[in-house]
């Protein structure tokens, strides 16, 4: 577990076929976040992507704020989602897919990559899709929310997680409350916010322990994701695209 109050800035790297990310964590440090192992936000032009690669041990989510991506398996799925859809794979005890860029010449994202627990590493992997209009959105006072994963949501996990888009216009103040028994971290893809007595600018995300009640303030238009969950308190192993 990370202290609160800490500031985690995004690193650029390269990723797939021609796709460039902004990996929030982990760092190559160990550095994973219990129940989270992975968080990127993605930028894939039209000729990158991510062709067909392995994954077993966790489940993730895509949730595409610009364009689209296809997402084809080998159980047979095949489904392109654009702007605002949520798509949700359980590895289990593995699966094979691609994710590749649609129609838009800008595709732009966030994935996360969720542990599961040793009791569900050989459950059989599957694969839902969500479009846009289906996700819960709620508007008021120059603040919109929408929740990608938790209360009104259909998307499905097998891990107590909370994530919400959450947009900003300028000189508003919206309040964060996480579940109890949830911890989290609120990530700035849009302008800067003044959370906790600390300036969090776009790329760099702020953690929230149990407990804490967070005020985010903005003098500008800002977009933040907000992702908290329960801690598992297992260990958690990345080893490639596999998470043992």
């Amino acid at each position: 577990m990370i202290a609160t109050k800490e500031i985690l800035k995004a690193r650029e790297t390269a990723e797939g076929s021609g796709a460039r990310v902004k990996r929030l964590f982990p760092s190559g440090q160990g550095d994973f976040h219990d129940p989270f192992v992975l968080l990127d936000e993605f930028f894939v032009d039209a000729d990158a992507g991510f062709p067909d690669h392995p994954h077993r041990g966790f489940e993730a989510i895509t949730y595409m704020k610009e364009g689209s991506f296809r997402h084809r398996d080998n159980l047979g799925n095949d489904r392109e989602l654009g702007p605002g859809g949520v798509q949700r794979f359980t590895a289990g005890k593995g699966i094979v897919h691609a994710e590749m860029p649609g129609h838009g010449s800008v595709n732009r994202g966030f994935q996360l990559w969720i542990n599961l627990p040793q009791r569900l590493k050989q459950t059989e992997p599957s694969y839902q899709a969500v479009e846009s209009d289906k996700i819960p959105e709620l508007r008021k006072n120059g603040t919109r929310v929408r929740t990608i994963v938790g209360p009104g949501s259909p998307v499905r996990l097998n891990t107590d997680v909370l994530i919400q888009d959450i947009t900003l216009s300028s000189g508003m103040k919206y309040k964060i409350a996480l579940p109890e028994g949830m911890w989290g971290f609120v990530y700035v893809y849009a302008g800067r916010v003044d959370m906790l007595e600390l300036e969090v600018r776009k790329g760099e995300a702020i953690t929230i322990e149990r407990g804490d009640h967070v005020e985010a303030s903005t003098t500008n238009p800002a977009g933040i994701l907000l992702v908290a969950g329960r801690p598992a308190g297992e260990p958690i192993r990345l080893n490639g695209s596999f998470v043992e």
